[in-house]
């Protein structure tokens, strides 16, 4: 993987953020990633069942998808990998893909089933 100079003048220049300031950024930012087959976005659908930040703000997050034969499943992680690189400082990202538990729509938040008309 090459290295992005540009982001890293970039991080250099904002002030250091503190841990729960950086997990709401990577929250924010999840919240731009939709589902391909549902049209709601990864976090509120229940799709990422954790994230974890290190001290030297590396970040790994578990997520699974609404279905194991998912048609997106090679890809979609890297794809969730590089938006997540995308916020401020965060120094490495890192998806693992889980099925355990399996995604259940109880796993979604309020604002996902309203929008789906669950509610």
């Amino acid at each position: 993987m090459a290295y992005d100079w540009k982001k890293l003048f970039e991080q250099q220049q904002q002030p250091e953020v503190s841990y729960d300031e950086l997990k709401a950024r990577i929250i924010e930012i999840l919240r731009t990633v939709y589902d391909p087959e549902i049209p709601v976005n990864i976090y509120d659908l229940g799709l990422v069942y954790g994230i974890d930040i290190d001290a030297e703000r590396n970040v790994q997050i578990r997520m699974t998808l609404t279905a194991p034969n998912c048609p997106v499943a090679q890809s979609f992680p890297q794809a969730v990998q590089e938006t997540v690189m995308c916020v401020p400082g965060v120094k490495e990202a890192k998806v693992e893909l889980v099925w355990e538990p399996p995604w259940t729509r109880e796993q979604m938040t309020e604002a996902a089933k309203l929008q789906l008309g669950l509610l």
